[in-house]
């Protein structure tokens, strides 16, 4: 038998080859029935793919994961989508609840180039979500104030004609625009904690803020203001600015002082009124200059249209002692000790030079952590250490207080049920403590069973407030505080006061050692989050006498780190 002709008979269609054959017929019904087929099947293949996202859309994991983890759960391979897909599908998986916290609860305005400014919006998606919501008041205030900044900001018209003014030396008062020129002084922390102070000024009094650039101030933030430039042009008339000091005859203290100007109503005399007056609020100003926290010397100040401002102080908890300011403070913060949190989140963003350190170091060291602690060790010595009592104090406080445990001098191993690992954030200009700490939890065992890790930025051995470097580093270390889950800081320092207050944390501060001992206690819970304004004014403007400022009101209070220095806190009671 021919094999060939066999297995031809075999293979042949359950077709007959007649039909086949019979003028295409019996083809194009069979062609029409495939085609059905493929298509039931593309139907179905369409409504199990809707179907798997509208799973996943309603399944509410995504309320319990951040971005972040849910990147990585995609990442690691737990759907199986394209690229393409993949980006979409996370884009659409930002739900109203994280677009509104991009914004900050509606702190931030849109309209910025995202890429010119990365951490402006990246932000929230490190560390925590703030429990302290802006107040609806503060939102209105500050799309208004974006408006003034528009209408009034560098190269506007109104602008080049209040220049034109002050070049001419006259005092007339341009009613839509008035300034203050904000000098950059003294370090990094220093200058973001006034020009906070500052800002709120320029708030409270309807006039524009412009910031000298000093150094690097175009290196470490982005613009706040939305269409505008808070920075003050390099062609501004008064070049001398920033050689004012404390002896300046510019300065409002020197003025009233040798009676160039006087701030009662019958010497006021607005016609003799210089364009602009220097306001010298540093750390040794005098009693004249102190005379700017009094209601009658703002109202002689509310009527020149320049004033530039030198200060190291953190001044706003003797703004809410101003009468002036009293209502208009409480709506804008009807929460106290929220002034900071608020305004830093607001003004201040890293340029993308400084995100990249912050974002690197973060995901590097700090991401997979279950817990992240900072602690900031800032000693004012003048050798740069390590010193065995402020090392002394830190184990003690933070063992006291049981951020982080203790070690075992007997075992060897401690199996714990659950593995917790915590990341402990160190800064320092020495290395030393580091390298001592990192020691004790690797020669002993953690008497928990944690697994703890320490890690430290950089260690700079000295302060160099001028140095481009130094300087980004330190505003990353501070941005990289914020992000952890416990703080500690050093008493005094406005470098912990920053990272406070932007990560809204109430701080363990270490009590400042005296005599090179060991304090006890090692250190105490700060009332609130708020920087403490280091040098206050001790002055009872309507008697004309000295009094404890600090006692005035409830929610103005002595700080926990320098007795004679204030702070708010979030109190409306005695």
């Amino acid at each position: 038998m021919d094999m060939k002709r066999i297995r031809r008979t075999q293979q042949s269609p359950t077709i007959p080859p007649d039909m086949e054959n019979d003028g295409g017929i019996y083809r194009a019904a069979a062609e029409r029935k495939h085609r059905g087929q493929m298509f039931r099947l593309a139907m179905a293949l369409v409504v199990f793919l809707v179907f798997l996202l509208l799973m996943v859309a309603i399944s509410g994991f995504h309320r319990n994961l951040s971005f972040n983890q849910l990147r990585q759960f995609t990442e690691r391979g737990h759907f199986e989508i394209n690229a393409g897909v993949r980006k979409e599908f996370l884009e659409s998986s930002k739900f109203p609840e994280a677009k509104e916290d991009k914004f900050l609860g509606g702190l931030l305005a849109s309209g910025f180039d995202e890429q010119s400014c990365l951490s402006r919006y990246q932000f929230t998606s490190y560390g925590k979500p703030s429990p302290h919501s802006p107040s609806d008041y503060l939102l209105q205030r500050l799309r208004k104030y974006e408006q003034l900044h528009q209408k009034c900001g560098p190269n506007s018209d109104l602008y080049n004609r209040t220049v034109d003014q002050l070049k001419r030396g006259s005092s007339s008062v341009t009613t839509e625009c008035r300034y203050v020129v904000w000098i950059s002084y003294s370090g990094l922390g220093n200058r973001m904690l006034t020009l906070t102070s500052a800002f709120l000024y320029a708030l409270l009094t309807n006039r524009v803020l412009l910031v000298d650039r000093g150094a690097d101030m175009t290196d470490l933030f982005c613009e706040p203001f939305p269409g505008t430039s808070w920075l003050l042009p390099l062609d501004f008339p008064l070049s001398q600015f920033k050689s004012f000091d404390i002896n300046s005859p510019e300065s409002y203290g020197n003025m009233l002082k040798n009676k160039v100007i006087s701030n009662t109503a019958a010497g006021a005399s607005r016609s003799s009124l210089p364009s602009f007056i220097y306001l010298h609020l540093g750390h040794d100003y005098r009693e004249h200059d102190k005379l700017f926290f009094c209601e009658d010397d703002q109202d002689l100040l509310r009527t020149i249209p320049w004033l530039v401002l030198r200060s190291d102080n953190y001044f706003v908890p003797s703004l809410f002692l101003i009468p002036t300011y009293e209502e208009e403070l409480h709506q804008l913060f009807p929460k106290k000790d929220t002034v900071f949190h608020h305004l830093s989140r607001y003004l201040f963003h890293p340029t993308n030079s400084v995100w990249g350190l912050v974002t690197r170091y973060y995901q590097s060291y700090l991401a997979k952590a279950d817990e992240r602690v900072g602690v900031q060790i800032r000693v004012f010595e003048t050798e740069s250490g390590p010193f065995q009592h402020v090392l002394d104090q830190v184990v003690g406080c933070t063992q006291k207080q049981k951020i982080l445990p203790e070690v075992s001098q007997e075992q060897t191993i401690i199996a714990a049920p659950l593995k917790k690992s915590k990341s402990i954030l160190l800064t320092s200009l020495s290395s030393g403590y580091l390298e001592i700490l990192q020691n004790m939890f690797w020669v002993h065992p953690a008497t928990s069973g944690e697994i703890i890790s320490f890690h430290q930025p950089s260690h700079e051995e000295h302060q160099q407030t001028e140095k481009q470097m130094h300087n980004m580093k330190a505003y990353a270390e501070m941005y990289l505080l914020s992000l952890t889950d416990v703080l500690v800081t050093s008493a005094w320092s406005t470098f912990g006061y920053v990272a406070q207050g932007l990560g809204g944390l109430k701080p363990w501060i270490l009590v400042k050692p005296e005599n090179r001992t060991t304090p006890d206690p090692p250190c105490i819970l700060a009332m609130s989050m708020e920087p403490c304004f280091h040098a206050p004014p001790f002055y009872d403007c309507k008697a004309k006498q000295g009094v404890d400022t600090g006692e005035l009101v409830p929610h103005v209070r002595h700080c926990e780190d320098m007795s004679w220095g204030l702070k708010l806190v979030d109190r409306d009671e005695w």
